[in-house]
């Protein structure tokens, strides 16, 4: 079993979304290294080491909402998954969006899954675990 931490950037502009995660990720029975954004456009230029970002780590899993300023998570999903250095890390959409064109769209652009938010504290902090076990724990991540 690898002990290195898992690598996971989270892009999110609500605060109380970021908060629900890194506290559910803390409860988690996997060492996480959090980092979080809160644009587009610092989520690209966190995956591609640009500015502030030069030493940042190649995230193992994007958590991605989709309701973002500056960049959405659509585009920002469609710019990883056309760049040979990236394609690879999988995206997890995690939005409050159910619409069923947010979802095509999202598959489209080859998210590896889409998860709509609940609204509730404990159903958020139980998604939230059950991706931290599933992709952590079962799923085996590239290098």
């Amino acid at each position: 079993m690898n002990t290195l931490p898992i690598e996971v950037l989270l892009v999110e502009d609500s605060p109380d979304d970021v908060a629900l995660t890194k506290e559910a990720m803390e409860e988690g029975k996997i060492k996480v290294n959090l980092h979080v954004v809160g644009d587009g456009v610092e989520a690209m230029k966190f995956v591609r080491k640009i500015d502030a970002y030069k030493n940042a780590p190649t995230p193992d899993v994007v958590l991605l909402d989709l309701n973002l300023p500056r960049k959405n998570g659509s585009e920002v999903l469609a710019e990883m998954k056309m760049d040979d250095k990236l394609k690879h890390i999988p995206v997890i959409i995690l939005t409050t969006s159910s619409r069923d064109e947010d979802i095509l769209d999202s598959y489209n652009h080859h998210a590896n899954c889409y998860v709509t938010k609940p609204v509730d504290f404990d159903s958020f902090t139980e998604i939230v675990k059950t991706i931290e076990d599933f992709w952590f724990t079962i799923v085996r991540l590239p290098k």
